[in-house]
């Protein structure tokens, strides 16, 4: 077949090719006159039972009555809760004071005693609520927050654990604590209206390995005889 002869059969199984499929625009995409697919919906959540829905930090199942002030607490003045003792605050929480010991105050870890207190709004009301943490000889720490609602004292967070340690992240409250398994414990509150309550808990385990041994020869670099899940060494 001469060069001449392949053009007008190439012309017209164009011809078919536009009259079965459509024009074509260049580049694959729709030609003119062409209907676009249709856009399908995307999935949502959909609860099973919707009674039962909650937002993030709501309580699940049970409806927990709002803090109570403190019985004995001191009177919040116009500086807030930092016109006020904290040992009387702490002192005046039925769920604190047993950790309390002595009430010594700390300037490091290493023994039992009071560590310093720390002021942190974490309530979005420009008005600063008191962290209080104390550390018992056994290893474990007991940490509250204490807020005041219509003029009064209450508490409005309590939790401990061993190796307690505690930071803010914007609004939020994260503790981290050691579990019994080995792992670290992660816990972030935020302030519900009434409470802190949880927003997110997470655990890290380390990865099993070699043991770190200082007496034998140093594991390479690249591998580590101690890390968390997310991949950093550990101390």
């Amino acid at each position: 077949m001469t060069p001449s002869s392949r053009r007008p059969l190439a012309a017209l199984l164009c011809a078919c090719a536009l009259a079965v499929g459509g024009c074509a625009a260049p580049g694959g995409g729709l030609g003119t006159g062409t209907p676009a697919p249709p856009v399908s919906a995307q999935p949502h959540p959909e609860p099973l039972w919707p009674a039962w829905a909650s937002a993030p930090g709501a309580a699940v199942g049970r409806q927990e009555p709002a803090p109570t002030p403190l019985k004995n607490a001191p009177e919040v003045g116009a500086d807030g809760l930092l016109g006020v003792d904290p040992a009387e605050v702490a002192g005046a929480d039925p769920r604190m004071r047993p950790y309390l010991g002595s009430g010594s105050s700390l300037q490091e870890p290493g023994r039992a005693g009071v560590r310093p207190p720390v002021h942190r709004d974490l309530t979005g009301d420009g008005r600063p609520e008191l962290i209080v943490a104390a550390d018992t000889a056994t290893g474990r720490s007991a940490l509250s927050v204490y807020s005041v609602v219509g003029g009064r004292i209450v508490s409005v967070l309590f939790t401990m654990g061993r190796q307690l340690a505690a930071e803010t992240i914007g609004p939020d409250l994260l503790v981290r604590i050691a579990a019994d398994d080995g792992s670290e414990q992660a816990v972030r509150y935020h302030w519900n209206g009434e409470r802190m309550t949880v927003v997110n808990d997470e655990r890290r385990f380390r990865k099993s390995g070699p043991r770190c041994d200082p007496e034998e020869s140093p594991a390479p670099a690249a591998a580590p005889c101690c890390a968390t899940t997310d991949g950093r060494s550990a101390p």
